[in-house]
């Protein structure tokens, strides 16, 4: 009579199911069985692991690997259907000045600035003719003042003097821009213009390589090797839900694995506080119940339990 299969050998692991049971949420990786001619110089300790059965873990196919990262990017979608680029603004020009000021600070400390610079210099025309000192004044908050001072007035008299005061919708416009690099590029044409782009930004970085997405450590290799997985067409909304769990679940310090609806799927789990209750009190922003970065977030955010930020200065 032919032997029984073993219990669970057809069953994926990982479900999909959020992790808060307390179990490690890995997958189960097959075992190998020793080659029957051992090489000569393997030592004895290798052999030993692998005759009591210790688990290999098998190199990912490139099938598997687009298979695992669009599967996390559809269930990322699910935990936030309200992503969206947490910086506040109206326009192009906006959207361009506060990307730039976001730079060494958080994006919560540019939207608390932004109003008052957005008040007195609503233009590029406005900004590029402003006293730099007043500028200076108005973005001190933001860290960096002086270099960021610079930056924005000579981005706004560029855009005066080569594009007719208008911000130009082309990678390769933007980028020469003052204080304008790809990072910065992508999220105006993803969010001004809604062309497909990737944010690289240190959240985006973090995660994609704790994902196995890719080991690459350099903005550009990382933006190309995550972008091949995907269509072209999901790349704007990839950033925003990678981003989006980076600052609220999958910190740099202590990830809070525990509280993580993706765990089964993350190659890196335990990384982190794997307790459930533990995890929770890690969670930032709407997840933890605190207030969002943005002053004016959008509508599905509020509709979500999210909270605006507060003005700068408030409490």
């Amino acid at each position: 009579m032919p032997a029984k299969k073993a219990a669970g050998s057809g069953k994926a692991a990982g479900s999909g199911k959020a992790a808060g049971s307390g179990k490690a949420a890995v997958k189960k990786v097959a075992t190998r069985r020793a080659p029957s001619k051992a090489p000569a110089d393997e030592d004895a300790a290798s052999k030993d692991a692998v005759s009591k059965g210790a688990a290999v873990r098998k190199p990912e196919s490139h099938t598997a690997l687009v298979r695992r990262a669009r599967r996390v990017n559809r269930e990322l979608a699910e935990i936030y259907p309200y992503a969206h680029p947490e910086l506040d603004f109206e326009n192009p020009f906006q959207l361009v000045v506060a990307t730039v000021l976001s730079a060494q600070t958080t994006d919560l400390r540019v939207n608390q600035t932004t109003p008052a610079l957005f008040a007195k210099y609503p233009t590029p025309e406005d900004l590029a003719a402003a006293d730099p000192e007043e500028v200076e004044e108005i973005l001190r908050p933001t860290g960096f003042f002086r270099a960021k001072t610079k930056s924005v007035m000579g981005l706004s008299k560029a855009l005066v003097e080569e594009f007719g005061g208008e911000v130009p919708g082309r990678l390769e416009d933007l980028v020469k821009l003052p204080g304008v690099g790809r990072k910065t590029a992508f999220v105006v044409l993803g969010n001004a213009f809604g062309r497909p782009g990737i944010t690289v930004d240190t959240h985006f970085q973090r995660l994609v390589r704790r994902w196995k997405w890719t080991e690459a450590t350099e903005p550009d290799k990382i933006e190309a090797a995550v972008g091949a997985l995907f269509p072209k067409s999901d790349w704007t909304m990839l950033s925003h839900h990678v981003i989006f769990h980076g600052r609220r679940i999958c910190h740099a310090r202590k990830p809070a694995c525990g509280a993580c609806p993706i765990a089964p799927l993350c190659p890196a789990y335990g990384e982190g506080e794997t307790d459930p209750e533990k995890a929770k009190k890690l969670l930032k922003y709407e997840k933890g119940g605190f207030p969002g970065q943005r002053l004016n977030p959008p509508q599905s955010y509020l509709d979500a339990g999210g909270r605006p930020a507060p003005p700068l200065g408030a409490g």
